[in-house]
């Protein structure tokens, strides 16, 4: 099974969008690591979450010397997402950020990362989510004033599941 590493983020948005029970039916493995868990996750939601099935997962001396080297490297990364991606690269997992700044940093690492709308995607490929409940989930998290998603790539799937619902 396929295992992706999480950022808060990307929780965030699918539970804006009332779509987080239905990402954890995905063919995949959520995990994130101990301490974003910890200092993010713990006390919004944190037993919901490993109730659904997240996992959580420590990193090794080495993978915590990785992860202040990365967060030393890109000031903008925050302690916990330099942990998300240095236990991403440490296993070779896919990791799930809506953070454009960790993007950019898995990419150079060559670390596989993809977002929110890659995982609605997969919802819909696997008919885990219907048209209709994709489309009402992307129009919650995208009218939220914190949203990043690209407004090109919204509106293409927004219609494409309109036209799928009808």
């Amino acid at each position: 099974m396929k295992v992706l590493v999480s950022d808060t983020s990307v929780l965030i948005d699918l539970e804006r969008g009332t779509l987080l029970e239905t990402c954890f039916r995905l063919p995949f493995q959520f995990v994130v690591p101990d301490l974003l868990y910890e200092r993010e996750l713990k006390n919004h939601g944190g037993d919901n979450l490993l109730r659904l099935g997240l996992r959580i997962e420590e990193l090794d001396s080495t993978g915590v010397t990785c992860a202040l080297r990365y967060r030393r490297n890109q000031p903008l990364l925050s302690l916990p997402d330099s942990f998300a991606l240095a236990l991403a690269a440490r296993n070779t997992w896919t990791l799930l950020t809506g953070d454009g700044a960790l993007r950019g940093l898995a990419n150079e690492e060559r670390v596989d990362c993809h977002g929110v709308l890659w995982l609605l995607d997969q919802m819909f490929e696997v008919s885990a989510a219907s048209a209709n409940e994709l489309h009402a989930g992307l129009e919650a998290i995208s009218t939220h004033p914190r949203c990043r998603l690209p407004k090109t790539e919204i509106r293409k799937r927004l219609g494409r599941w309109r036209q799928d619902s009808h």
